[in-house]
């Protein structure tokens, strides 16, 4: 894990902390063994970012959008927080579906992938499946039906190299202080442009950064405007 240079001056350096020592301690807890499984299973996320989106579902205030789940690693860590949150929240999770070649998870179809392994894991029933892109107005539509202005306390990021497109669709929904996850700021092709974006946001103030984790996810917070 890595700690951005702009902590320091566009957040608590002492809740950076607080993050990493909590992160440090699921390193040995249960939560790892039940997630280890669940990332064999549904997750190419680094163990690291499956612990922070379940702390994240646990701990922060309100609802959690995800756009992207692949085959539902990330939603199922995100679904076991929310299940032992001292708070009821609902899980709206957006996927386009199709196939993907993987060396180690590859899939078919991601669609049907998905659900099956949430069913598997017995969070079907949790979490609110959308299937389509998340820039098409019926998808829209439909999450906006679900989730209201300032409500979303957890938003995950794992698609394509577009997070500003969806955050300017969605951006509205999410409370001040909202738990950002976004894979691939660094990694694959796709990082260059999302990288771009990100640091972008981060220097017009609507992003704060906590650092970067696993093998490449940006992990911090929304600021409304």
């Amino acid at each position: 894990m890595k700690v951005s240079n702009a902590v320091s001056t566009s957040a608590d350096l002492n809740e950076v902390l607080e993050l990493l020592r909590t992160l440090m301690e699921y390193r040995s807890s249960d939560v790892r063994q039940r997630l280890e499984k669940v990332g064999r299973a549904a997750s190419m996320l680094h163990m690291d970012v499956l612990l922070l989106i379940y702390h994240f579902a646990r701990f922060s205030e309100d609802n959690i959008l995800e756009i992207g789940p692949y085959i539902g690693g990330s939603t199922v860590a995100a679904a076991f927080g929310a299940r032992e949150s001292a708070t009821s929240k609902k899980i709206v999770s957006i996927e386009a579906g199709g196939r993907l070649k993987h060396f180690r998870l590859s899939s078919s179809n991601i669609i049907k992938d998905l659900k099956k392994n949430l069913a598997r894991f017995g969070v079907a029933e949790e979490v609110t499946l959308i299937t389509g892109r998340s820039y098409d107005e019926a998808t829209i539509s439909d999450v906006r039906k679900r989730l209201t202005s300032g409500d979303v306390g957890l938003f995950v990021f794992d698609a394509d190299n577009n997070v500003r497109r969806d955050l300017d669709c969605y951006g509205d929904l999410l409370n001040d202080g909202c738990w950002l996850v976004i894979d691939d700021y660094f990694g694959p092709a796709k990082a260059a442009p999302l990288r771009a974006q990100v640091d972008a946001l981060v220097a017009e103030g609507q992003l704060v950064p906590f650092g970067y984790y696993g093998w490449g996810t940006w992990v911090g917070q929304w600021r409304r405007k």
